[in-house]
């Protein structure tokens, strides 16, 4: 089940993008073949994919992969097992992806760049470049980065995306998620830029989470969307993962139990990461808006 791909640069892949691609055997029927949907995946992510105490796979991406595999089913009229190949590195999942090793890598921010070689699904989360900071640090403003050591992950964040905050931060560039925050934690940097939405949920699994805060707390610096990765020139895939996030969507605003609970389990009052409700519906309203809002009879979640 795991697997490790080579690190290639980004700008490197357009060597795998062959225009044969697009002549290739579609996920769908691909899937129908075989009954199998492959997924990329990493597991420390919370709350969008990780590990639960009970050695579970769990999260919000978790979540929307099996409604994709429940209409998946639906549609091909079979059931449908999941695979899950854990990459570890984003440079890891966009080559799956592109070689088509996979069908879909979910949790995943859209840049223009990433797009030129993959494509997105609509945004099923919002969230933004927030940093992690000692709970004493003070810092908060744009003012108060003037001249501090701010980490990144080069691969995810651009050092570009950091002057949102101040121009004149010290930029210091990781390797991963986990080394940035260690940094933190070792007073080695001020802070470490990240999606804010994670950086809170593994703020939750530090030792002493009180020790540390995610800033800013209401606004991102630097806002992004969270949407899932499939390969280029496959449509019918693509529009029935689009379709499958606008229902899930569309279920949750029209008060559908199942789609509410998957909601809330990671973002409700009660959730991992706590969002305030009127903010989710603005933001699965302006979604749903620039497509078509779900019909009635196809807004059953029964089987």
């Amino acid at each position: 089940m795991y697997r490790k791909l080579p690190l290639v640069a980004l700008g490197l892949m357009t060597a795998f993008a062959f225009p044969s691609q697009s002549l290739a055997e579609t996920v769908t029927e691909r899937v129908a073949r075989t009954g199998v949907l492959n997924v990329s995946t990493r597991v420390n992510l919370v709350p969008f994919a990780y590990v639960n105490d009970d050695d579970q796979l769990v999260g919000y991406s978790v979540e929307i992969i099996e409604l994709i595999r429940d209409t998946l089913e639906t549609e091909l009229g079979k059931d449908i097992k999941i695979k899950v190949i854990v990459d570890d590195t984003l440079e890891e999942r966009i080559i799956s992806v592109l070689n088509r090793e996979v069908d879909i890598a979910c949790d995943t921010t859209f840049t223009w760049q990433r797009d030129k070689f993959v494509d997105f699904s609509l945004a099923y989360g919002i969230s933004g470049i927030k940093v992690m900071v000692r709970e004493n640090s003070n810092l908060g403003s744009p003012e108060s980065f003037q001249g501090k050591r701010i980490g990144v992950v080069e691969s995810t964040l651009s050092t570009e995306s950091i002057k949102v905050i101040e121009s004149r931060v010290t930029v210091v560039p990781f390797e991963s998620m986990e080394a940035g925050i260690k940094a933190v934690e070792t007073g080695e940097i001020d802070g470490f830029a990240f999606d804010g939405t994670i950086l809170e949920g593994m703020r939750q699994t530090l030792e002493n989470p009180d020790d540390y805060q995610v800033i800013p707390q209401d606004e991102s610096y630097f806002k992004h969307g969270i949407a899932c990765m499939v390969p280029e020139h496959d449509s019918t895939f693509l529009n029935l993962v689009n379709f499958t996030i606008g229902k899930m969507m569309d279920g949750y605003l029209n008060g559908d139990p199942r789609y509410v609970g998957i909601v809330n389990r990671y973002f409700g009052k009660d959730g991992v990461v706590p969002i305030k409700e009127e903010r989710i519906k603005a933001f699965f309203e302006n979604i749903i808006i620039t497509r078509e809002q779900i019909p009635p009879n196809f807004r059953s979640t029964e089987r």
